[in-house]
């Protein structure tokens, strides 16, 4: 077996832990005691149905551990599954994590070869072999949906390893021996445009999502029907019936971040594609906000944070960006939030008392519709038409 180490436990890297650690002898870092414990208990830190399941009931060799020098000394391939954030004020992503860690896996163990899924800018992968002077580092992006992760591993769309070498070829033969899916597209090729892929692909789904939304903003101003509409376009097999949900933006861990980053990465290259779909994502939340206003209510209620059906994830949800509009405009904003436990967040009430909450709000604000609001539908906001993602 390959010994393997793994660098965050998040989506990315939890996900990945799991599916190498079907085969091979796999150690999990993190700085948090508490989702260390966690797994080490067979208990998923966070919520996606397929790493609680096969932690509960699969034979895996994992092991986490807060330990990172100890978990880098023997290991073959180390995944580094940091948070890369985007550094708004100097356009670019803070990738200070990445190198800690590489400063760090260098300083125990130099013959391990380091893969990069943390999301990184196009060129980076080149100049960290540079700084830190080895050939041992690959990126390798991950194409994963937040709440499905482990699914879209065991089921991946393609496999991109940036790097034509027989340790790239290992490395994704690793990746295709614990998926479930057959017959699995595998793509070698230099690191600088694995970076790009990942990039290109993230901003082209966040083009789709902000046409679908723009689509729903002309049909809501018009007094037409959104649902008709889309269905209609979506019959064209090449647009298809996906990813085509109105929402109030896009959000979550990728999409936000690594729009802008690319738009970063055009900085002296001409486009006006890129420029618009940054820009629409504001102009979609600042509809949204103007929507719910036009109402004119005095308690506006927010139901719930995370971005997706299934997910307890709310970073960079795009209702964030609305709420906070709404609260420039003087309107008192209430939270009903579940995962939280805090009487406030961003200078928010959160209210515990479902009940409670529908009854002092005035419009209730959910970009994923539910059941248990059928009862107030009449004043609930939503541009939710297909009850899915």
């Amino acid at each position: 077996m390959t010994k393997i180490t793994i660098v965050g436990i998040g989506y990315v890297g939890l996900s990945n832990a799991v599916l190498l650690a079907q085969n091979n002898e796999v150690i999990a870092v993190d700085t948090v005691q508490d989702k260390v414990d966690m797994i080490n208990n067979k208990i998923s830190p966070i919520c996606d149905r397929e790493i609680e399941e096969y932690l509960r009931t699969k034979k895996l060799n994992l092991f986490a551990t807060t330990d990172c020098l100890k978990a880098y000394k023997d290991a073959e391939f180390i995944i580094i599954a940091t948070p890369t954030n985007y550094d708004s004020e100097k356009n670019y992503f803070n990738t200070q994590t990445v190198e800690n860690v590489i400063s760090d896996i260098i300083s125990v163990n130099n013959e391990a070869i380091i893969v990069i899924k943390s999301t990184v800018p196009v060129g980076y992968t080149k100049k960290v072999k540079e700084i830190f002077k080895t050939d041992n580092i690959l990126f390798s992006p991950e194409f994963l949906r937040e709440g499905r992760a482990l699914y879209d591993n065991l089921h991946p769309s393609r496999i991109v390893v940036g790097e034509k070498s027989s340790k790239a070829a290992k490395f994704a033969d690793l990746l295709v021996e614990g998926a479930l899916k057959e017959d699995i597209e595998v793509l070698l090729t230099d690191s600088t445009e694995a970076e790009a892929i990942k990039l290109f692909a993230n901003t082209f789904l966040a083009m789709r999502v902000a046409f679908f939304n723009e689509l729903d903003t002309y049909s809501e101003l018009r007094s037409l029907d959104t649902k008709q509409i889309i269905k209609g376009v979506s019959m064209d097999p090449r647009i298809g019936n996906h990813y085509n949900n109105p929402s109030f933006g896009y959000g979550g861990y990728c999409l936000p971040k690594d729009t802008k980053q690319l738009l970063a990465n055009y900085a002296d290259v001409p486009n006006n594609i890129m420029t618009a779909i940054v820009d629409a994502n504001r102009t979609r939340k600042l509809h949204i906000a103007d929507m719910i206003l036009k109402r004119s209510p005095k308690v506006v209620g927010i139901y719930r944070l995370t971005m997706k059906m299934d997910s307890d994830n709310f970073r960079d949800s795009s209702i964030q960006g609305v709420m906070e509009i709404i609260k420039g405009s003087g309107t008192e904003v209430v939270l009903y939030e579940p995962t939280l436990d805090t009487v406030e967040f961003n200078q928010c009430r959160v209210i515990k008392d479902f009940n409670e909450f529908k009854d002092i709000t005035d419009v209730v604000v959910a970009n994923r519709f539910s059941d248990e609001l059928k009862d107030i539908i009449d004043k609930v906001y939503t541009r939710d038409l297909f009850s899915r993602d």
